[in-house]
């Protein structure tokens, strides 16, 4: 399977890489935070000048221009698809079902207050345990499924509120 990143650029322009092309780059070490890189046989010098790593999100000079660079995987690709990345003003009161699988464990009951991160419950989907997180503080509404029951892609597996 192919490793897919995605680069969207100034939140104008959006570029696809894949893992090998990521490594075949001919880039090289110049000086702390600098690198020389060959694109297209011309050359470019680029620095990260600021980064914030669990966003993903980075400003690079690429000779004497800034970028604001926000670098996406197929995970943080699919749970935006899911709904889970909050703006300010969005509350989730349903966790859907990402993929159709079958639940291996629920770990919450209803009533129970969970905190944005607590692990709600397993699903198998693919051969691959998926933990299904609270995407923020909430008290559990109802669960609409149980230990061994497959489910469908985005079905409502838990109501919160």
């Amino acid at each position: 399977m192919k490793h897919l990143l995605k680069a969207k650029v100034n939140e104008v322009h959006e570029f696809e890489f894949e893992q090998d092309q990521i490594q075949n780059l001919d880039i090289q070490k110049t000086s702390s935070g600098a690198h020389h890189l060959l694109v297209n046989d011309k050359s470019v010098t680029s620095e990260i000048v600021a980064s914030d790593f669990l966003n993903r999100t980075y400003t690079v000079k690429i000779n004497s221009n800034l970028y604001q660079v926000q670098i996406s995987n197929k995970l943080d690709v699919l749970i935006k698809d899911m709904g889970l990345s909050l703006s300010a003003n969005q509350v989730i009161n349903e966790i859907k079902a990402p993929m159709p699988g079958m639940i291996l464990d629920v770990s919450v009951k209803v009533g129970q207050e969970v905190k944005e991160g607590d692990s709600l419950l397993v699903l198998e989907a693919m051969k691959m345990e998926n933990t299904i997180i609270a995407p923020r503080d909430a008290v559990i509404k109802s669960i609409n499924v149980e230990k061994g029951k497959t489910v469908s892609k985005n079905e409502v597996l838990i109501e919160m509120e």
